[in-house]
């Protein structure tokens, strides 16, 4: 294995890293094309490879070691955790250039394009990324279930949910500063990093850029999980945004939930000619309670992100301080006291009346509605002021 500086000391100005699990027919092409490619565009003596085996067993490793003993700039290594993140994540610590460029190593893309992705860093860009639908895929080179139904639709979700520019978010290569990185922190392991790279770096209001680049069919076995990836990646864009995940929804079946139980509970509402008793109120009283429930959980996924992946978030970090553990807590107890008054005041009804039959369901339900909503509100006070805790 080889860590050796290039240029005679110098670090280099860009490295090239390239994950791999068991792509002993693919390794020796893509090498071979970098080789090429750096060498004709004269900077060799500037550029580093790294090579991630992320624990193969077809002999990956051995090859690219074998390879390393003739080629200068290539460091092969190896990340025992496994996932696409993981191999990642350890490049980027092992890196040196200004500019990383990144590449899956199973010759599906055209390294003839680190040129066009460097050029375009050196112009301003924070990230570049390849847009295969525009540059052109080969035929049998992308399932048809992720070329019209996977990509399209996770992509579509990310540029909504973010406001994000590019259209081809999982797009295995690009390329990224080195200064970029150290403004962000990844956490994902998996191929979700894909999209947690993007989507960081856009919260930062750093430039994305996107070119168009040539996909081709790969060699070798491809090791993407179409339904379990998929999710992970879809799990990961709803994580990041609870203001459609969480908020949203939550804030619809509360204020769905208390129209009808306030109607309900002052007249009889009358839908399409069907007349509602009291029973409804018990649906009403369900959306209210889960609802505003949804709408803290909301709460919690920002104050987390606030305070333990760095996210910023002036309008809760404001509220966060004006609404304290105290106010929110007495706030809950005010409320869950109401709802015990109005049980303790049906009780005292009942014994009055002789312990006998009550039309009391409208209160009882109120009642329970209350009791819950405060103890919601006093418990999450303190789960909320525990995620604010700021780690050192």
């Amino acid at each position: 294995m080889k860590n050796v500086e290039t240029n005679q000391g110098r670090l280099p100005e860009i490295s090239i890293i390239l994950p791999c699990l068991n792509e002993a027919e693919a390794l020796p092409g893509c090498l071979l094309e970098i080789q090429q490619v750096i060498k004709k565009e004269g900077i060799e003596e500037v550029t580093e490879i790294i090579i991630i085996d992320n624990g193969s067993t077809d002999g990956s490793y051995e090859i690219g070691s074998e390879l390393a003993s003739n080629i200068p700039q290539l460091r092969m290594l190896k990340e025992y955790r496994r996932g696409y993140g993981s191999a990642y994540l350890r490049g980027f610590k092992e890196a040196r250039g200004k500019y990383i460029f990144m590449a899956d190593a199973d010759h599906s893309y055209d390294f003839k394009d680190i040129p066009r992705f460097i050029e375009k860093m050196k112009s301003g860009a924070d990230l570049v990324v390849g847009n295969r639908f525009i540059g052109g895929i080969d035929n049998g080179a992308m399932p048809i279930h992720h070329k019209y139904f996977g990509n399209p639709i996770l992509s579509f979700i990310v540029k909504k949910l973010f406001g994000i520019k590019i259209s081809d978010i999982h797009c295995g290569v690009r390329a990224v500063r080195r200064e970029t990185l150290d403004k962000i922190t990844l956490y994902t392991t998996g191929m979700e990093f894909a999209s947690e790279m993007i989507v960081k770096i856009s919260k930062q209001g750093l430039i994305i850029e996107e070119i168009p680049v040539h996909y081709r069919a790969r060699l070798g076995e491809s090791k993407l999980q179409s339904v379990g990836d998929g999710w992970r990646h879809l799990r990961f864009i709803l994580l990041y945004s609870p203001m459609y995940l969480f908020f949203i929804p939550g804030a619809i079946m509360f204020g769905l939930g208390l129209i009808s139980l306030l109607a309900l509970y002052f007249g009889k509402a009358t839908l399409f000619n069907i007349q509602f008793y009291i029973h409804p109120m018990f649906l009403s009283a369900v959306c209210v309670m889960l609802g505003y429930q949804v709408v803290l959980f909301a709460g919690f996924a920002r104050i987390y992100a606030i305070t333990h992946l760095g996210e910023t978030d002036h309008f809760m970090e404001s509220l966060f301080k004006k609404i304290t553990i105290e106010k929110a807590g007495f706030l809950g107890l005010f409320v869950a006291g109401i709802g015990i008054l109005i049980y303790a005041i049906i009780f005292f009804r009942w014994v009055h009346s002789g312990f006998g039959s009550l039309d009391q369901i409208k209160n009882s339900i109120l009642a329970l509605t209350f009791i819950v909503l405060g103890v919601q509100t006093f418990f999450s006070a303190f789960m909320l002021s525990i995620l604010g805790i700021r780690e050192k």
